[in-house]
């Protein structure tokens, strides 16, 4: 049962987590990596795992991160399918990440996989991967003139003219709702000037012990009417650094009009400019510090571990460092189209939706809405113990990764 006063406190889950353990994969097998060009003439890189012959393939990506060790890659071998494990075209990088153009790279890596012959494809959407995989499959079972036309920051997708090949099933691992949602919901709105990373509004301020903020491995306990105040202000927050972001689009392409006519250096130098500005304290939602919201079997603590203090003001975090474009198309909750709102209603294929108990990430709320929002007529939902990336909450335990494979594996059989 959820225990709002447990004493553990959350562990950094890095990339290491979502790799597989290495006596999973004794069993022979291939590993063949393809570079790929996308449509709009960008390149990507895929790995295809296989112990040959197979006819159906699970196709794994993320937006940002090329996981070739995912630990689901054993279990797709296992249930008799081939594994395709790709990254987008700026992996480990997301500064210039535009979700429109991250379509491409899947289109490209859907493309391939039918090219070599496979029958059946399934897009597996794993954390950020989800929102991917839900934005592509809904622009690819549109029709082409009633795709997105342009991205949040206004430049032409030519959707209308790409090849989206329609996918066969969608599994969806710890799916958060869409980087930029998550992002909004982890957003610290107590921030006065987004220049001074240290500017703090008391009556907002999610980790003064004022507001009911409490020192890990201590729960904090925040009251419904701090909460109603936060939430409002995490939104308005985003929609001043939208406003931001848009008004620096738009002083770029005001002065690259006036260049046609002008052929000014002034206007030569802005209109070539590439803004770049920091979003600072992005690991403060109050259901990781508060674990009676939303109760689940987690600890204390966010994604990125248990000292707030670090994780809110550290290097590392969702969103850090962006350009308008890619704050607009992935991390703002408000204008981004990669979302499972947004995207999930296009979801009829068979589908099949794990979660974990434990995951400081994705909550209980979040799964419950992403699966009411599918509207296709097989799916199922399970959930099992384990953290974001299915690591075990308790020593002795059964990883929560094998447990999500068992479930994969027996969904693939049954389905296909």
């Amino acid at each position: 049962m959820p225990n709002p006063n447990n004493k553990k406190v959350a562990v950094t889950a890095g990339l290491r987590g979502a790799s597989w353990q290495a006596e999973r994969m004794t069993t022979p097998f291939s590993s063949t990596p393809t570079p790929l060009t996308t449509q709009d003439g960008q390149g990507a890189l895929g790995v295809l795992f296989s112990r040959g012959g197979e006819r159906k393939v699970v196709f794994i990506m993320h937006p940002r991160e090329l996981v070739v060790t995912h630990y689901l890659v054993p279990d797709a071998l296992d249930a008799g399918w081939a594994c395709w494990v790709q990254g987008a075209r700026s992996i480990g990088n997301d500064l210039r990440l535009e979700h429109e153009f991250a379509l491409y790279d899947v289109a490209a890596g859907m493309r391939h996989l039918r090219a070599l012959g496979f029958e059946t494809i399934v897009l597996l959407g794993n954390s950020g991967g989800a929102g991917l995989f839900a934005f592509y499959n809904q622009q690819s079972v549109c029709a082409p003139e009633k795709r997105i036309g342009k991205t949040p920051a206004g430049r032409a997708t030519r959707f209308e003219f790409a090849d989206f090949p329609v996918a066969d099933g969608i599994a969806l691992v710890s799916p958060h709702p869409g980087q930029g949602v998550l992002l909004m919901n982890s957003l610290d709105p107590s921030v006065l000037d987004e220049r001074d990373p240290f500017s703090v509004d008391p009556e907002l301020d999610p980790f003064s012990e004022a507001n009911g903020f409490r020192l890990p491995p201590d729960s904090a306990s925040y009251s419904a009417a701090f909460i109603d105040r936060y939430r409002v202000a995490q939104r308005q927050r985003v929609a001043r650094i939208d406003a931001h972001a848009r008004a620096l689009v738009e002083r770029r392409q005001a002065a690259r009009n006036r260049l046609k006519s002008t052929g000014a250096k002034e206007d030569r130098a802005l209109a070539g400019h590439s803004p770049i500005f920091q979003v600072w304290r992005t690991d403060a939602d109050l259901r990781c510090w508060d674990t009676s919201l939303d109760p689940s079997d987690r600890f204390v603590g966010s994604l990125w571990g248990s000292d707030p203090f670090v994780s809110n003001l550290g290097s590392v975090g969702f969103g850090r460092l962006v350009t308008p474009e890619s704050w607009l198309s992935t991390w703002s909750g408000l204008s981004s189209n990669a979302s499972l709102d947004k995207c999930a209603a296009a979801i009829e294929q068979p589908t099949l939706l794990i979660e974990y108990t434990g995951d400081n990430c994705v909550f209980p709320a979040d799964a419950n809405s992403i699966y009411e929002a599918i509207p296709a007529s097989s799916k199922e939902r399970h959930r099992v113990r384990g953290n974001h990336h299915g690591q075990a909450l308790n020593e002795g335990e059964t990883s929560g990764q094998i447990l999500a494979g068992n479930h994969l594996g027996r969904w693939l059989q049954d389905n296909f």
